[in-house]
């Protein structure tokens, strides 16, 4: 083999080898794309949670857990803090545990008079 081929092959190496290893590497990334969604699905929705759901909660007991029913609905999880529902530091323990889904647009059609 000549020197001039050994050098084209040495460039070729990594390419070729990059090239054979990406479809091992797609489905991977699927994968951790579906991810984030999946956690969605998993987290409580804090305008349809029953007191029991919310009391599973860390930091929630019987008092926020009313206290949360009481101020639905809420547009996100946030409002919890911003009206003083729940403290900071207990929000912060639930968070990642929470979600605040909003209702359908067809719910949301006014009552008749």
């Amino acid at each position: 083999m000549s020197l001039r081929t050994k050098k084209l092959f040495a460039r070729m190496l990594p390419l070729l080898l990059a090239s054979l290893m990406l479809p091992a590497l797609a489905p991977a990334r699927s994968y951790a794309a579906a991810a984030p969604q999946a956690a969605a699905a998993d987290k409580l929705d804090i305008n349809t949670a029953t007191v029991d759901q919310l009391k599973a909660l860390p930091g929630i007991g019987d008092a926020y857990s009313q206290k949360i029913i009481a101020g639905r609905p809420y547009r996100t999880k946030l409002v919890l803090v911003q009206k003083k529902i729940i403290p900071q530091a207990t929000y912060d323990k639930i968070k990642d545990l929470i979600i605040a889904k909003q209702p359908k647009s067809s719910a949301m059609t006014p009552a008749p008079k």
